[in-house]
């Protein structure tokens, strides 16, 4: 069983607020995340990790069938989040991971990784021209070790020493982190005029 994870748990310091619920093509920044994760077949059960803001985003956003995941030590930084999310899909065989401020990530690329994961590597993890990034897909091999994370770093070292399938995603998706509000009009700006916005439909 495939099981997905959107990590979208920061209180967006950087952007100013709420970054999960910034509009992109008239549509939630988060949303894009998820329709992009339900989209995949494989993925049997998705859930998505909220700590900042848990409230308003659970109310802003189009979750469809995704279960909702509060993660109440979200100040920690990323690998709370991948605690909480593993607790809930412990029973998964493999966990792929995407971030909620990555509206360009796309089932093709998600649908990639996983299809790597066929293979003998523990991880298989996207890259962007050579830039390691997201979707990242974990075997349950790794499950206990990604439980005993701490910090802001999230999985970075762990996947630094472990045996990982690195899988060319550029032509298949866009791994643009949404940090600030300058990225995001930068990313309105670059989809209006190669390809007339970001619909959702």
């Amino acid at each position: 069983m495939i099981g997905g994870a959107i990590l979208a748990a920061g209180e967006g310091r950087r952007f100013g607020g709420r970054k999960q619920l910034a509009e992109l093509g008239g549509h939630p920044l988060l949303e894009y995340a998820v329709r992009a994760m339900l989209a995949v077949p494989a993925i049997e059960r998705l859930v998505f990790v909220l700590g900042a803001h848990a409230d308003e985003v659970r109310t802003g956003v189009d979750f469809g069938s995704a279960e909702p995941v509060e993660c109440p030590d979200w100040h920690e930084g990323m690998a709370a989040s991948l605690r909480c999310a593993l607790q809930r899909q412990g029973d998964a065989d493999a966990l792929v991971v995407t971030l909620g401020d990555q509206p360009g990530i796309t089932p093709a690329a998600i649908g990639a990784v996983i299809e790597a994961l066929d293979g003998p590597h523990a991880a298989v993890r996207a890259t962007y021209d050579g830039v390691p990034g997201h979707p990242v897909a974990f075997k349950r091999q790794l499950f206990a070790a990604l439980l005993a994370l701490r910090g802001e770093a999230g999985a970075r070292d762990l996947l630094a020493g472990t045996d990982v399938l690195e899988v060319e995603c550029d032509r298949l998706a866009r791994g643009d982190d949404v940090d600030t509000p300058a990225q995001l009009d930068a990313l309105r700006a670059g989809a209006n005029a190669a390809a007339g916005g970001w619909p959702l439909d």
